[in-house]
């Protein structure tokens, strides 16, 4: 009887170990060079007052209503987004004609910088929630779109003549070979479109806002906080690395049932 040969503890974690080991080490030799006084508290800060200022901030200060504030335009930003590039993507992938309509507008806005958008999005909804929900919108609505419409467009042709051949209706081949061979496309736009959006949620407070994570941002830089500054950097790598983690999670297990190449 084969099976799947025994790995060790460090084999089945490795990455892990050895990521979380640079992380460690980082740290260490950083929180050594401010406990020596080599790094300057006024345009630098260390992990220790870091730690120190995030414990402040969550009982006492404004943290967890900012973080309240930044997830919740995060959260309907993308779901906004994730729907509407889904949709829009697929029906562009799959009607031909749809897709020469579309494609030089949507080329327009996709080689357009967002930030560059950011003053008319304000003047549209003001300096409220919905102005960041909307910047979130807009950074992760077209990597969603684009990937969508290229898994469309990457739809084996085998398959469709295969189809074809046993009198398989348009319903019928988009049910059952474009929309799941577009699948693994569509969960790598959602990847993208995650990390794209976080940086809309940061750059849409940091522009017009007076809560949520990215005005924590921009506040401690302003006024030369660099505690305050670097809690909400690591509040936001943080997020973007376990919103990835699950994205990829999601990817990879829905790309299983695709051929090792």
């Amino acid at each position: 009887m084969t099976g799947r040969p025994h790995q060790s503890f460090y084999q089945r974690y490795e990455g892990a170990i050895l990521g979380g080991g640079s992380i460690v080490l980082l740290l260490g030799l950083w929180e050594a060079a401010w406990q020596a006084k080599m790094i300057s508290p006024l345009f630098f800060s260390g992990p220790s007052a870091i730690a120190k200022q995030a414990v402040y901030a969550w009982t006492q200060g404004n943290l967890k209503g900012d973080l309240l504030y930044s997830g919740t335009n995060f959260t309907l930003g993308f779901i906004g987004a994730a729907i509407a590039g889904v949709v829009i993507g697929i029906l562009v992938g799959w009607y031909r004609r749809l897709r020469m309509l579309a494609d030089p507008l949507l080329n327009a806005l996709y080689a357009t910088p967002r930030v560059a958008m950011i003053p008319l999005i304000l003047m549209w909804f003001g300096i409220g929630m919905w102005s960041k929900v909307f910047i979130v919108f807009i950074s992760a609505f077209f990597p969603v779109l684009v990937n969508t419409v290229g898994g469309m467009r990457a739809i084996d042709r085998d398959l469709l003549r295969a189809a074809r051949a046993f009198c398989a209706s348009d319903w019928q081949i988009f049910k059952t070979v474009a929309i799941p061979g577009s699948v693994p496309f569509i969960l790598t736009g959602l990847r993208q479109g995650v990390a794209l959006g976080l940086i809309g949620v940061v750059v849409g407070e940091m522009f017009g806002g007076s809560q949520g994570v990215g005005f924590m941002v921009a506040y401690g830089g302003q006024t030369f906080a660099t505690d305050t500054l670097f809690v909400g950097v690591f509040i936001i790598a943080a997020a973007g690395i376990v919103l990835t983690w699950l994205a990829e999670r999601l990817e990879r297990r829905f790309s299983q049932w695709r051929p090792e190449r």
